[in-house]
């Protein structure tokens, strides 16, 4: 065991020495639309192979990345554009957060347009949407407002994608799980109507719509106790859906609606105004739980995972091993079963599940039930988590593994 522990170091520190040549489009994982690309199974026994093939997967996973965002630009430029940092972001528009008069004065005698703007109560901010000058690119666009706006905060509507897959599986049976009172909300697709949930609401064009990546987040929730599930949908039929904004949308209702929790199976870049809204929504003393994406450990970090306080959190396989293609946050608190698992699709059918994306819904479902319990949440999770690993929090299973035995069959 502890020479398998000393290789599995190795192999982390050969993948993050990976060059950074394919990381035009940092912090981004797999595009719900189309369907999320399948993970080759084979990464199932990588953790077996020797630090070079491990190096060369780290690659692939960077350079399939970047490709996807690639095709994703080409094809959806009537709506999508590439940022000041190369992040895919909706075409044409920029956001400010609680601007002062004196900074929308200044943005329209520079040819900006006010688009429209949205006070988001529950989270105690405004958000502000700039249209940007006619014939102005976005990355362009961005530089000449901080030039004339440089106090204002500023933020593109960056574009965040879902990070898991699902494959069709025989019927399986369930086993049932304590009930948790707990609230918990997730911002996803919507989920199927066979994945009964309290409320699920819209935040983009065509939302709520059923998805298979929602439904499996909501089954997974379900599946492990939680009564009460609130659904935000912030993808729809919307080619530029997952946007920073549709998220802040989503945050507020769920703020305003009770929800304790909030699951996010999201990956995206780091982006002020979101950053800013999930620090509201911790200062009211919601716990929030987010994917570390499935871009490998060479990525560049992965948010909101990465912001601070938010439970950042990996997967790991029906072996206890840590997803080879798992990516990477500031921090990580937790992992928990990401692979050899199942979860309900749209139509209601048993799925097989990999990515992260699914970790994330278990780790939501015990601090919930911690919330339930009263006193502290974390120290409950904490003594929860079995430690895998080094001895002690590490850099592959954070403080350690939740919810072994959810999502297996029942």
């Amino acid at each position: 065991m502890r020479a398998l522990l000393a290789a599995l170091s190795a192999c982390a520190v050969a993948l993050l020495a990976v060059p950074a040549a394919g990381q035009l489009l940092p912090g981004v994982s797999l595009p719900p639309v189309p369907q999320v690309p399948v993970v080759n199974d084979t990464l199932d026994r990588t953790l077996d192979r020797p630090v070079k093939e491990l190096q060369r997967t780290a690659g692939r996973l960077l350079d399939q990345r970047t490709k996807r965002i690639e095709r994703l630009l080409r094809r959806e430029r009537a709506s999508i554009e590439p940022d000041a940092r190369g992040e895919p972001a909706r075409r044409g528009e920029l956001l400010l957060v609680d601007a002062a008069p004196d900074v929308l004065a200044a943005a329209r005698a520079a040819g900006f347009a006010e688009a429209g703007s949205d006070r988001l109560e529950s989270l105690g901010m405004t958000v502000t949407r700039l249209a940007l000058p006619r014939g102005t690119a976005l990355a362009d666009g961005e530089a000449l407002l901080r030039r004339v706006a440089p106090q204002a905060e500023i933020a593109p509507d960056n574009l965040h994608f879902q990070s898991g897959r699902a494959a069709l599986l025989s019927a399986v049976g369930a086993a049932a799980s304590p009930a948790i009172a707990t609230t918990v909300g997730m911002i996803d697709g919507a989920p199927g109507g066979v994945v009964p949930v309290a409320a699920s609401k819209g935040f983009a064009k065509g939302a709520p719509a059923a998805s298979n990546h929602g439904s499996a987040v909501a089954s997974l929730l379900a599946g492990a106790g939680v009564r009460r599930v609130l659904a935000a949908d912030v993808y729809g039929t919307d080619p530029a859906g997952g946007n920073a904004l549709a998220i802040v949308r989503a945050l507020d209702w769920l703020a305003e609606s009770g929800a304790k929790v909030v699951s996010i199976s999201l990956v995206g870049p780091r982006n002020a105004v979101l950053e800013k809204a999930i620090a509201a929504l911790r200062r009211k003393g919601v716990v929030v739980v987010a994917a570390v994406g499935n871009d490998g450990p060479a990525a560049p970090p992965a948010y909101p995972a990465s912001y601070p306080g938010v439970l950042a959190v990996t997967g790991v396989d029906g072996r206890g091993r840590p997803l080879i293609e798992a990516g990477r946050a500031l921090h990580l608190d937790y992992a928990a079963p990401g692979a050899d698992i199942r979860g309900r699709g749209k139509s209601g059918k048993w799925l097989k599940l990999r990515g992260t994306s699914f970790a994330v819904p278990l780790v939501a479902a015990r601090a919930a039930a911690a919330l339930d319990r009263g006193g502290s949440w974390q120290a409950t999770l904490d003594r929860e988590a079995e430690d895998l690993g080094p001895r002690g929090a590490d850099d592959r299973y954070g403080r350690g593994l939740l919810c072994k035995g959810c999502g297996r069959r029942g």
